[in-house]
């Protein structure tokens, strides 16, 4: 089956509100335009309810079908896009680029919102599913865990979730085709914040110092270690150390050095041999060095994994709109994405929806294509009717 025509007619208000999202983008939890906006649909479409204020200011809207799930039957089906944006200065040059500065949506989030809008539309129209189909429209993916912010506030139990998908848009991945995989899709993200206490002196007296520069470069040297020596060949894992602050003068060996990075892994397993082999070359380093190392190792979002079962549910739904030649098996990435609370509370899948050529994620002239518009909202509508067949 193609894309759904209604939605193909729907195409050119949900581009506009996707448009509109675009021109004004907002961090976090700070998404209170968004959050109305949505709101504000989802009153206009005729859901049978509408919350708003969950994990601050997401908002959950309830459709229900033409008759109750029968008994034994998937009764709840969950739908998740994020409407926060990030604090990069835009660089599209388009007319309806960021009006807000130091602000843009430049990953997609502007066009998940909107496709789910357009879907809740659709259905609130034709209700052709029995049960119910619930749409979340969740604040600070970007870092702040609003997945985690909806979820202790009840989203799961409130609303009575049986299941639950996600969805996301991917550069590079042509417009009309998606990608997925069972199991582990996207990565744990976990932070590494070092501070090395030195002793500093005149750079011609290195004798009389403990240099805080070369022991972050030991550090630094000795953390790639840990992927290449101690995890599996067949496992994946990054270690990346992204800033190492020191010093502010040729002459001068600082007293004190700071190093952050970021940790990416697939499996608990491999996380946690991970942060015990952080903290014992943290150790070692010190240990020879002589210098004071301090180290904070912070988890981050849990890897997402996709449910079997979800996921074949999933990869049908897409074949039905993309075809089968255009529905992919994908590698996993090394990302990360706080759906993977979600997943963690019910069983679901996370898919990609093709962007096609477009800037990368995150990146100042990333825009996306609202050709994707007609399937993402397909899929998101033919996942509830064949979920919650009537």
């Amino acid at each position: 089956m193609p894309i759904v025509n209604r939605v193909a007619d729907l195409q050119p208000d949900i581009q506009a509100w996707r448009q509109n999202i675009h021109e004004h983008p907002e961090l976090m939890y700070d998404v209170h335009r968004t959050a109305a906006f949505v709101a504000d649909r989802l009153r206009e479409f005729g859901c049978d309810e509408v919350a708003t204020g969950l994990g601050r200011t997401g908002v959950v809207g309830v459709i229900k079908g033409r008759k109750p799930a029968a008994n034994g039957d998937i009764k709840v089906i969950g739908l998740r896009a994020d409407m926060d944006a990030l604090p990069i200065k835009e660089e599209t040059n388009l007319a309806y680029a960021s009006k807000v500065p130091g602000k843009m949506h430049a990953c997609g989030h502007d066009g998940h919102t909107a496709m789910l809008l357009g879907a809740a539309r659709y259905l609130a129209e034709t209700r052709n599913f029995a049960g119910e189909a619930v749409v979340i429209f969740q604040p600070a993916e970007e870092g702040g865990a609003g997945a985690v912010a909806m979820i202790k506030d009840g989203l799961m139990d409130r609303f009575a979730i049986d299941q639950v998908y996600g969805m996301h848009n991917g550069p590079g991945i042509p417009v009309g085709s998606f990608a997925i995989r069972s199991g582990p899709i996207m990565a744990a993200t976990d932070s590494i914040d070092i501070r090395i206490e030195g002793l500093g002196g005149h750079a011609a007296r290195p004798h009389k110092c403990i240099d805080s520069v070369m022991v972050g470069a030991q550090l630094v040297t000795a953390l790639q270690s840990i992927v290449s020596r101690s995890v599996d060949p067949l496992d994946s894992a990054v270690i990346s150390i992204c800033e190492f602050h020191a010093g502010n003068a040729r002459n001068v060996i600082p007293q004190t050095a700071e190093l952050k990075g970021t940790v990416r892994t697939l499996t608990e397993e491999v996380r946690e041999l991970i942060e015990k082999r952080v903290r014992e070359v943290v150790a070692g380093v010190a240990q020879i060095t002589g210098a004071k190392i301090d180290l904070e190792y912070q988890r981050g979002y849990p890897v997402v994994v996709n449910h079997v079962s979800q996921t074949d549910v999933a990869t049908r739904a897409a074949k039905e709109i993309a075809g089968e030649a255009n529905v992919h098996e994908m590698p996993p990435l090394m990302g990360a994405e706080d759906f993977a609370y979600m997943l963690e509370q019910r069983p679901g899948a996370f898919i990609f929806c093709g962007n096609g050529d477009s800037k990368g994620l995150h990146h100042p002239a990333y825009n996306f294509n609202d050709d994707a518009i007609v399937y993402g909202t397909s899929y998101w509508i033919k996942l509830v009717e064949n979920t919650l067949a009537a």
